[in-house]
């Protein structure tokens, strides 16, 4: 429940930053266009040929997003079966001791 709690908020901030505009960076006003995976952190083009992020792998914010939607999706199945199979578990055991 946790995760989806954080996983709709995500969505939802997403949503606001894409209506209002392109988030920036702080240092260079530019927008924030790419993800440094090492970094783990969204990036501009200026910050991409800065000393500090040259060598590290770098990929479009959007395609880093759609990564991280896709990997949440599959945690949120797996929560969700186990779910299902602690349920069928509960009645189980709620049956037999009735």
């Amino acid at each position: 429940a946790k995760i989806i709690e954080i996983a709709t908020r995500l969505s939802l901030r997403a949503a606001r930053g894409g209506a209002g505009g392109e988030k920036l960076c702080e240092k260079h006003q530019e927008a924030l266009k790419l993800f440094c995976e090492e970094d783990q952190a969204p990036i501009c083009l200026v910050c991409r040929e800065s000393q500090a992020h040259r060598a590290h792998a770098v990929v479009p914010i959007e395609e880093a997003a759609e990564e991280d939607k896709e990997k949440l999706q599959a945690h949120v199945q797996i929560l969700k079966d186990r779910r299902e199979k602690l349920q069928g578990l509960k009645t189980a055991e709620e049956g037999k001791s009735l």
